[in-house]
């Protein structure tokens, strides 16, 4: 947990392992999988593309970079640290124009590679009839096929050579729109040194029959060199407990209130020697295929739409135990679900219809709430290290609950762990009203004092050193603007407005923007100061 006190019955604290991960990030590389557009969230561009929050207007992609950039000032060799992204037919033109245009948010050329998965046919029933193009007959219709091709992707490029002889010793595998993971990478990365993980998944605690994975342990009847640490789908679950003598099948653990079984967040950390034995074996990193498909009836003949043999980067413990035996070394690493795990991957309309089902309770997996978690958890971060924050309620902003503030954003270089956090504010000294919207983009912003109600945005650059000390704000600052049912149907709002269901109305803003390297003082006048 994030508590500072928790040491996890004797195991390491939560700082303890973002320590021990900070002191190995200069010898890693990450891969992001991209290959999916966002149509599930009604959004026609790329999921990356997509603002994390209207306050900072990061995008996925800015905010995965940021944080690597976040990662190479950490380490005194300044080493760059690789960044692949696999893309697909469909996502890939318009990942290398984001990447073109924003200039790799900051990262060289030499350090970003794209990788590309090939589509696959798609099927339209259960005997497995090609699905044909609705604009023309004598086109098959095609679809990703999953991101478990990332693993063969990166045997045919040579990477995983290339890092072996650059010494790099673990390779972070992340999705597209869970932002909250930046938050468990070192945590994660601290825990697979500690216990010589081969692989690692990120977890989260799970509800019984939620629709997400869980971490199990297979074991196998008559040899257990065949004993499996692996995910298993949601909807396989339920009836593998069964079958195995779980009469209850996928139900909540009485003491506990959630499953017994992790929820994998599908954000993987591997040791790269064992993954780089593992995908030069025989099926050279080829994970196996399966097919879930939505059916129209109960028949059970015909699909809702047209489905596709699909494969997961998380099936890769079939492949590391074939080529490891009993030595492949499987764990996972559990978090609070408010600091690592709001993925953007549904609809307005599908949120709305889980929280009219649900409440409060609900977890709806909308833009909107993946960016509400974003200020929450700032908030217990902030509120962790001394700050007067008061608790504030949820309130429904386009049928979605949504945090009523304070709205905060803090870059990564601003702080990566929970330790940075604790050494630039100082403990009992400041104080955010639920109004209030804050911004701190810099490694070398500190906050000695303040008082702020209202919008305050602080930038520094590089070489900038900026010390908040006694700053008093307040100005009308910035508020959500529901968008009328009227205004979404006209077809005028863009998407990305549309699919949150509201907008920012940015009344007035007190910022500081500090690009000229030197000390710096913001005091009790408001005035930046350079000593």
């Amino acid at each position: 947990t994030y508590d500072a006190k928790d040491d996890v019955d004797g195991g390491l604290t939560f700082a303890e392992a973002e320590e021990l991960g900070l002191r190995t990030v200069s010898n890693v590389a990450f891969v992001l999988v991209a290959g999916g557009l966002g149509e599930r969230l009604g959004y026609s561009g790329i999921k990356l593309s997509l603002s994390t929050n209207l306050l900072s207007e990061w995008s996925y992609l800015e905010l995965y970079a940021k944080y690597i950039l976040a990662m190479q000032q950490q380490n005194e060799s300044k080493l760059e640290i690789p960044l692949v992204i696999m893309t697909s037919g469909d996502t890939d033109a318009p990942t290398r124009a984001l990447l073109k245009e924003n200039k790799n948010f900051g990262l060289s050329d030499s350090q970003v590679q794209i990788v590309v998965q090939d589509k696959v046919p798609a099927l339209k029933d259960g005997s497995a009839g090609l699905s044909l193009s609705k604009d023309d007959r004598w086109t098959v219709e095609t679809k990703p096929h999953g991101h478990g091709d990332v693993h063969h992707l990166l045997k045919k490029s040579g990477l995983v050579d290339k890092w072996l002889e650059e010494n790099r010793s673990h390779v972070i595998f992340l999705q597209d729109t869970n932002a909250l993971v930046i938050n468990g990478i070192l945590a994660t990365l601290g825990v697979s040194v500690a216990n010589d993980f081969h692989m690692n998944s990120i977890c989260i605690p799970r509800l019984a029959g939620e629709a997400a994975g869980a971490i199990t342990q297979l074991e196998h009847k008559t040899d257990t060199n065949k004993n499996l640490v692996i995910n298993v789908e949601y909807n396989q679950l339920d009836p593998l407990l069964r079958t195995q003598g779980a009469g209850d099948g996928d139900v909540a653990d009485e003491a506990t209130g959630y499953s017994p079984y992790p929820g994998n967040a599908n954000n993987l950390v591997m040791e790269l020697k064992s993954y780089h034995k593992t995908i030069s074996g025989e099926d050279e990193g080829v994970v196996l295929e399966f097919v879930n498909p939505k059916y129209k009836d109960e028949t059970k003949t015909t699909f809702k739409k047209a489905t596709r043999l699909e494969c997961m980067m998380q099936d890769f413990p079939k492949l590391l135990q074939k080529e490891m035996g009993s030595e492949a070394k499987v764990g996972f690493t559990q978090f609070e679900r408010w600091l690592s795990f709001s993925p953007a991957k549904n609809s307005l309309e599908s949120g709305q219809e889980s929280v009219e089902k649900s409440g409060k309770q609900a977890a709806p997996g909308t833009l909107s709430s993946a960016e509400s978690d974003m200020y929450l958890q700032n908030q217990r971060k902030l509120r962790s290290a001394g700050v007067d924050i008061p608790e504030s309620d949820l309130v429904l902003h386009s049928g979605i609950y949504v945090t009523s503030g304070p709205r905060i954003i803090l870059s990564p270089s601003f702080a990566m762990t929970q330790r940075e956090i604790e050494e630039k504010i100082t403990r009992g000294a400041s104080s955010i009203s639920t109004r209030s919207s804050l911004v701190l983009d810099g490694s070398g912003i500190n906050v000695e004092s303040m008082n702020l109600d209202g919008a305050l945005v602080v930038t520094a650059a590089e070489g900038c050193k900026v010390t908040i000390r006694g700053l008093n704000v307040a100005n009308d600052g910035w508020d959500f603007i529901d968008v009328s049912e009227e205004d979404m149907k006209s077809g005028d709002v863009p998407e990305e407005i549309s699919i949150r269901g509201y907008t920012l109305d940015k009344k007035d803003t007190t910022e500081y923007h500090v690009t000229e390297p030197g000390e710096y003082v913001i005091g009790e006048d408001g005035k930046l100061t350079k000593l």
